[in-house]
């Protein structure tokens, strides 16, 4: 047969929007798919987020109605980001057993019950007046140690309001140890971690903290996030850490600029492994869409497979209603 005819036509499986159906090698599906939301104190109605179109800061009664919806439409799980009316050195709503997270939990589970799985994330950025992820030393700088305590007692509270999984986000060192510690003693064994275990001090947090209003009153956070430039194998390093402490799940955050090192994980790991699709990928799509620059549904649908296809069993984005929906 002459070389102008080849015998291997790829396309053959390409035909038909069926035929590729058929033959995907990666696949989506709603319980993949967990929903961060945001809850703010003293609100009566939803307030949008401008930098994250079609996101809001909830308030109690829109996120049960939330995450009724959530549920209905499939998503595997929910995550909860609390906004106080006050805020402090130390972060003092963030174990306050009437603290908005806390009462926001207990909503949800009221709610949804066992239809979706309640998680929270477990930090100080949302709750301390400067912003940062943990309580100052008086030169300014994160003491990390005296830290550990806070995380261990909001995630105590966090597990007795009714949470089901305690993601812990600060990048502490030994924050996993402490937490798992405190959790046990308190009778909380049978609750699971889910550790940002690979999360990179990143341009891509920006929108999240306009929703969260948590935005650091000086400096940044390089110094306790990863350098987007660090060490090879500082990642892997950090997820052998966290496991050794007692996680049950890590995650890597951001999701598109870091594929390469969920696969790294992936390949290394196994418990389940998560990817954030955080705020600045969300509001990138949605910025360029507005514009009319690029197909909105289907750059969506191609983030979220690229990051399944690069070994992410969870992935937590703002779409997770909408995209459930869809598939």
């Amino acid at each position: 047969m002459s070389a102008e005819f080849p015998v291997a036509r790829p396309r053959r499986l390409r035909r038909s929007a069926a035929m590729r159906r058929l033959t995907a090698g990666t696949r989506l599906h709603p319980a993949d798919l967990v929903l961060p939301v945001f809850v703010k104190e003293g609100i009566d109605e939803p307030a949008p987020v401008a930098s994250m179109p079609g996101v809001v800061q909830h308030s109690r009664d829109s996120l049960r109605k939330a995450a009724r919806e959530a549920a209905e439409a499939g998503v595997g799980g929910m995550i909860l980001f609390g906004v106080p009316l006050v805020k402090d050195a130390v972060g003092s709503a963030a174990d306050d057993p009437g603290g908005i997270v806390q009462r926001a939990i207990a909503d949800v589970v009221a709610e949804v019950g066992d239809a979706l799985v309640v998680m929270s994330d477990t930090c100080l950025d949302e709750f301390t007046d400067h912003g940062h992820c943990g309580i100052l030393t008086e030169d300014g700088e994160v003491d990390n140690d005296a830290t550990l305590a806070r995380y261990a007692s909001a995630a105590i509270a966090q597990a007795r309001a009714g949470s089901q999984v305690i993601a812990p986000s600060g990048m502490m060192d030994g924050q996993v140890a402490a937490i798992r510690a405190g959790l046990d003693g308190a009778g909380f064994a049978h609750i699971p971690i889910l550790a940002y275990s690979v999360k990179y001090a990143s341009a891509f947090y920006g929108p999240f903290r306009d929703a969260a209003e948590c935005a650091p009153q000086f400096g940044d956070r390089s110094s306790y996030q990863q350098d987007p430039a660090g060490p090879l194998g500082e990642a892997l390093r950090e997820v052998r850490l966290d496991l050794a402490e007692g996680a049950d799940a890590v995650m890597v955050k951001p999701a598109l600029a870091y594929l390469d090192i969920l696969r790294q994980v992936r390949d290394t790991v196994d418990v389940p492994v998560a990817a954030y699709q955080v705020s600045g990928e969300y509001a990138m799509v949605e910025a360029a869409a507005a514009n009319g620059w690029i197909d909105r549904n289907r750059a969506i649908m191609e983030s979220l497979v690229a990051i399944r296809r690069a070994g992410a069993d969870l992935i937590l984005t703002y779409w997770a209603t909408e995209v459930a929906r869809r598939l």
